[in-house]
């Protein structure tokens, strides 16, 4: 093998070329990186819809940001031009209750937010899990590391599992690190607070500004119910949701409340299911209560029935609380029109059937509790509620973008179409239609549980931020691209500007 020998007159001159190559290398990138920011993206002749009205207009984002809403913008040579004809256009979906990343369960922060955008949703809250050997700031920073690969916007809630001296100034320095709402359980052994400590973690919650978010079930009964359906051998999947009844979530929902109203903490009621919760939660808001319902697409789309199939397939539909009847289902959707349900959480929890939910066929208690579903919430929504009348456009958006980013400290940042705001944006094609299918979902199952519906809709495009992230159902948005939000104290909350 010949060996080339550098004579030292030589090297100089191979240093000046490499010094040369990477000048101009450097040049090049910051001549496209320049390009880049001046390149904006004008979505035209889209039917914008916000939380108060559907109007005809284009839309130009500009770094990231809306710059501009008029009929007709003009283009410059660079412009990224998409063609919205006969399309909506939505600010994107936030998701203020998922479950991503959690042990057990098959979607990180990747998977899981590449299936959040898929359908739409370009922000989601997650809830961290509770490490007992640390403290909750040591939780959420340990969540901010595991979120890192998320290629769309996220920030937190913290779930607090105990009430002592420490814990109460934790909840103080929250929103020092960007997080304005908290979660306590009323069920669950192993996370459920009593009502003295819910007293005492509601009211520091007030006083620091956060939003608390409750799991209202009486955990305490149904735990009793649980054991005696065991002892008389009934444990099919549908007992799940015998022993978890209306009453005992209505229960829970009427004691948080009562305590929300002595505390005068703002609080948000997750996944309400029931008519019976429903009317606890209306006669607290009647009272003057700070409350804020949400649902899930679940308890609207599902119900009962599903857990009385097979018991091979009714696993996969077992969560808390349980799926309900058709009655409670048309009471939640009433709820939305009135204004008592304000938001829309998908609940996304990805337990894999294999060695997850599959434990449950003999014995209900054996199978994780929760639902995949974060890439549908959009698309769901859209068909059962507004191509079947059920709600109208601005509603659609008001529940799942202005409504979210109110309550939980993003208003006006996302949520909405205004100018100035982030450039979060999904292109709905109403004229086509979606078949689920857990062959063609984004989201880690090997399951779907809302195989083979065909639903009016689909989501063409899907920009974060003004950078198209998914394309005609593919997702293209890379993984690390999304930030962390550091959200605002919670203010009354207002729908000033509608938008």
């Amino acid at each position: 093998m010949a060996v080339i020998t550098l004579r030292n007159s030589q090297k100089p001159k191979i240093l000046s070329w490499v010094l040369i190559y990477w000048r101009i290398l450097l040049f090049i990138t910051l001549t496209n990186k320049r390009r880049r920011d001046k390149m904006a993206t004008i979505i035209q002749k889209g039917t914008l819809v916000t939380a108060s009205e559907t109007l005809r207009a284009d839309l130009k984002i500009d770094n990231g940001k809306i710059s501009m809403i008029s009929d007709q913008i003009k283009e410059e040579n660079e412009d990224i031009i998409i063609d919205a004809t006969n399309k909506y256009v939505f600010p994107g979906l936030i998701d203020p209750h998922t479950h991503l990343g959690i042990e057990g369960t098959l979607d990180d922060f990747e998977s899981g937010t590449k299936a959040a955008a898929s359908g739409g949703v370009t922000t989601v809250i997650n809830f961290t899990d509770p490490n007992n050997s640390q403290t909750f700031l040591e939780d959420l920073a340990e969540w901010r590391e595991k979120a890192k690969s998320s290629i769309i916007d996220y920030g937190f809630h913290s779930i607090i599992n105990k009430c002592n001296s420490a814990v109460l100034e934790e909840i103080y320095k929250l929103p020092d690190e960007g997080v304005t709402s908290i979660k306590l359980f009323m069920a669950y052994k192993e996370n459920m607070v009593n009502d003295e400590e819910l007293y005492l973690l509601m009211k520091a919650a007030k006083q620091a500004g956060v939003v608390t978010n409750i799991h209202a079930e009486n955990g305490r009964v149904i735990d009793q119910l649980i054991d005696e359906a065991l002892n008389n051998n009934n444990t099919d999947p549908i007992n799940h949701a015998c022993t978890r009844p209306p009453g005992l979530e209505a229960e829970a929902v009427a004691r948080a409340l009562r305590i929300a109203e002595v505390t005068e903490a703002p609080t948000y009621i997750v996944h309400i299911s029931s008519e019976e919760a429903m009317e606890e939660f209306i006669r607290a808001k009647e009272r003057g209560v700070q409350a804020f319902g949400e649902t899930c697409p679940q308890y609207l789309v599902l119900n009962e029935n599903y857990l009385k199939k097979d018991a091979k397939e009714a696993v996969k539909y077992i969560c808390s609380p349980p799926l309900r009847t058709l009655k409670d289902q048309k009471i939640l959707w009433n709820n939305i029109n009135s204004e008592m349900i304000s938001t829309i959480g998908s609940d996304h929890a990805s337990h894999p059937y294999l060695n997850g939910k599959e434990n449950g066929i003999d014995n209900f208690t054996k199978a994780p509790n929760g639902l995949p579903g974060i890439e549908s919430t959009l698309l769901l929504l859209y068909h059962y509620g507004v191509y079947e009348g059920r709600i109208t456009l601005p509603k659609l958006v008001e529940i799942t973008s202005r409504n979210p980013a109110s309550i939980f400290g993003l208003h006006p940042r996302k949520g909405c179409l205004k100018v100035g705001s982030d450039g979060d944006v999904v292109i709905f094609d109403p004229s086509k239609s979606t078949v689920i299918s857990k062959e063609t979902q984004k989201q880690g199952t090997e399951y779907n549980i809302y195989e083979g519906m065909e639903l009016q809709g689909s989501i063409d495009y899907v920009l974060s931020r003004g950078e198209i992230i998914v394309k005609e159902n593919e997702v293209v948005g890379t993984s690390g691209r999304g930030k962390y939000l550091f959200r605002n104290k919670f203010n009354e909350f207002s729908d000033e500007g509608g938008q």
